[in-house]
């Protein structure tokens, strides 16, 4: 979606048609009345190296939107999408005020980058208004920068990290193993690499090199020519959206035989990358091969109107509408504080999974199962989507879901 310093285009989901209408920065929104429909702020970022994800997130909730309109919509009213790219912090927190101030939404779904979730945060702590994220991993979302209206659908990177862990033990690949990060220079990739190194230390792995990548960088064969002289014995990605796509390709061009491992991962950067190219194991918030009846229900809907799979971003964001939508209707009000206090108060949800997910009230994480992957060859692969095998779940069935969630390290001050 372009943009420039003078015009932001705005995408205007109204009913189950889907109609879009383009918005200027100083004009008025040219929306039904108010009572008509329930609207909801989608922000997400569709330009920049986070931009495949954000087009994923908007599909996964435009979908979400029409299936829920051709049900009958919420409370009699239909539901319209008021989708906008966040660009970056700066213009996040812009926009998701003007969201809320002028366009009425009731609240907020979307985001990626961490350093913007905690921007739309702010805003909807100061004025009240349900933010749901969707794909910013930092655990300090759910730590000191918490508040009682971010809510969190996406794993923190401590999930993460434990999903994956699990089985990287499982292959002998952490004790007594020499490591090699990368590791995206901002604040997801310092949050999980800080919470990467304590595992694997914890687990008897020892990190030999650590090199922190720019998010704009596209050439990664500095860093692969260090990894090929330091010999470690795994190679660790802790980098998020293009990076990773730029370097498993390159990874794969090179040659290089050592395992690689990743703690953050999006299915649809690994499919950027071409087939064949993907290999080693990774931690997924949920794929499209889970087996569960609304899990194929929705990729079968998914792929007939895209034509492609959806991946985990676009789950997140269709889940949240459907949350926030089931809410509204059990509550008999669109009323975003009474929003917050029904996800806080243990409301389950079906997120297409074998167990059900519920927002704990100590910082508002979602508490669920996730999963893990590993790389398909090449001759095993059906199609260009097929590109890896489910490793299984975590926890067990019969664990406590919690067990993966952030620990309750108080540096959350949620009021109960």
């Amino acid at each position: 979606m372009a943009h420039s310093d003078d015009l932001t285009r705005r995408m205007l989901l109204k009913g189950a048609a889907g109609a879009t209408a383009l918005v200027g920065l100083g004009m008025p929104a040219i929306v039904k009345a108010q009572s008509d429909v329930i609207r909801i702020g989608h922000l997400t970022p569709i330009t920049g190296f986070l931009g495949p994800l954000g087009e994923f997130a908007q599909m996964g909730v435009q979908l979400a939107a029409e299936e829920i309109n051709a049900a009958g919509g919420v409370l009699g009213r239909k539901i319209e999408l008021v989708m906008e790219d966040s660009v970056n912090p700066q213009t996040a927190s812009a926009k998701a005020e003007r969201l809320i101030e002028r366009d009425k939404v009731a609240m907020i779904i979307g985001e990626i980058s961490s350093a913007s979730a905690l921007a739309i945060g702010q805003v909807a702590n100061r004025t009240k208004t349900v933010f749901i994220n969707t794909g910013a991993n930092s655990d300090a979302l759910r730590g000191e920068s918490c508040n009682p209206f971010m809510f969190h659908i996406e794993a923190a990177n401590s999930m993460m990290v434990r999903s994956v862990g699990t089985y990287l033990k499982n292959e002998n690949m952490i004790k007594g193993k020499k490591w090699y990060s990368l590791t995206a220079d901002y604040a997801f990739g310092h949050d999980l690499f800080k919470v990467a190194k304590k595992f694997v230390s914890e687990n008897g792995g020892e990190f030999i090199g650590e090199e922190l990548v720019p998010t704009d960088a596209t050439d990664f064969s500095p860093y692969l020519l260090k990894i090929r002289q330091a010999r470690p014995d795994v190679v660790a990605s802790n980098l998020a959206g293009n990076q990773i796509t730029n370097f498993i390709k390159q990874y794969a061009e090179y040659g290089l035989q050592f395992p690689i491992t990743g703690f953050g991962f999006d299915t649809a950067v690994a499919w950027g990358a071409g087939q064949g190219n993907f290999s080693g194991i990774w931690p997924l918030i949920w794929h499209h091969m889970v087996d569960t009846p609304s899990s194929r229900k929705y990729v079968e809907a998914f792929t007939k109107k895209y034509g492609k799979p959806p991946e985990n971003q676009s789950w997140g964001d269709y889940n949240s509408l459907k949350i926030v939508a089931q809410s509204f209707d059990e509550l008999k009000s669109p009323d975003p504080q009474k929003l917050a206090e029904h996800l806080r108060k243990g409301a389950k949800f079906d997120i297409l999974k074998n167990r059900e997910g519920y927002f704990r009230p100590y910082d508002n994480q979602m508490v669920q199962q996730m999963y893990a992957v590993r790389a398909k060859e090449p001759g095993k692969m059906a199609n260009q989507w097929d590109i890896y095998e489910p490793l299984g779940s975590v926890p067990g069935p019969n664990e406590d879901l919690e067990v993966l969630a952030p620990p309750k390290d108080g540096t959350c001050k949620i009021q109960a």
